[in-house]
């Protein structure tokens, strides 16, 4: 009888770990002296973790050009957040492959010697940002919370966590804790043409918004930062492949001679933006260096 008394416990334990193993669990702190950028990571089973970058892209801001604005606004606003002084979440929007993530990037690399770190987010795991900052709350760092290419559609539950975040709930509040996202449109979420149903006219002519357009675009306005980008122009361009064929090992007379293969190149490509001159000087640099 005791044998089989036993046998059911240690079945029943069994159970019980492998339904514990299955169960949602706290989000664990990594080691923080690892890296200076994670990625937060939801596995099949429920479970988050925070994964070590080991090789973050070697940007630098004097390695951005043409954005020399928006590179200030920036910069000025992640020194502020390292020194302990007010600071604001960022939305950096506009044309795409016109610098908005290395932009970022750039900054982490300069100023992590003072604690800056950063943690990237899916938009789809952004449920879960309360568990991120309560992992970061009292650390000595300060964090960056990243999301690239943000952009929700009607309903997505990422929407309402990111709003309550930079809302700055009780639960959210922390000095050391930043949102900087990206997107190629400023108002994050979609809006449409028959929403203008919803606006009412008084007698003197005066438009008042329904109230779904102005949900659409309050989230955008949670961000006490904007920095917009543009499109390049045909000079910006030429200027930006330039550096980047220097930065590879091409003098002046090479770089004045690929003038003409970048803008085909920027032309078969249908944009004229940074990404776009990166990706030619890298493809002219290997040809003439093999």
């Amino acid at each position: 009888m005791n044998e089989k008394f036993e046998h059911l416990i240690v079945r029943a334990e069994q159970l019980i770990a492998r339904i514990e193993s299955v169960l949602p669990q706290p989000l664990a702190a990594p080691d923080w002296s690892a890296a200076i950028a994670w990625r937060y990571r939801k596995r099949s089973s429920g479970h988050g973790t925070l994964e070590a970058v080991r090789h973050v892209a070697a940007m630098r801001l004097e390695d951005l050009q043409e954005i020399d604005g928006q590179k200030e606004k920036i910069r000025r606003n992640t020194e502020q957040f390292v020194r302990g002084l007010p600071a604001n979440n960022v939305l950096l929007t506009g044309a795409r492959g016109t610098g908005k993530s290395s932009l970022i990037k750039a900054c982490l690399n300069a100023y992590a010697p003072q604690g800056l770190r950063l943690i990237e987010v899916d938009k789809a795991d952004l449920t879960d940002l309360p568990d991120i900052v309560d992992v970061v709350a009292g650390r000595p760092e300060y964090f960056i919370v990243f999301c690239d290419d943000l952009s929700f559609e009607d309903g997505e539950p990422g929407y309402k966590a990111l709003k309550s975040i930079l809302d700055g709930s009780v639960a959210a509040a922390t000095p050391n804790v930043l949102i900087y996202a990206t997107s190629n449109r400023r108002h994050l979420l979609p809006e449409y043409m028959r929403e203008n149903l919803t606006y009412t006219h008084t007698d003197d002519g005066e438009v008042h918004p329904g109230e779904g357009v102005e949900e659409k675009i309050s989230l955008s306005e949670r961000f006490g930062l904007w920095v917009s980008f543009y499109p390049f122009s045909q000079d910006e361009y030429l200027a930006i492949a330039g550096q980047w064929l220097a930065s590879f090992g091409l003098d002046a007379s090479a770089i004045a001679g690929a003038r003409a293969e970048a803008l085909v190149w920027a032309l078969e490509r249908g944009s004229r933006s940074g990404r776009v001159a990166y990706q030619f000087a890298r493809d002219y640099a290997g040809r003439r260096g093999g």
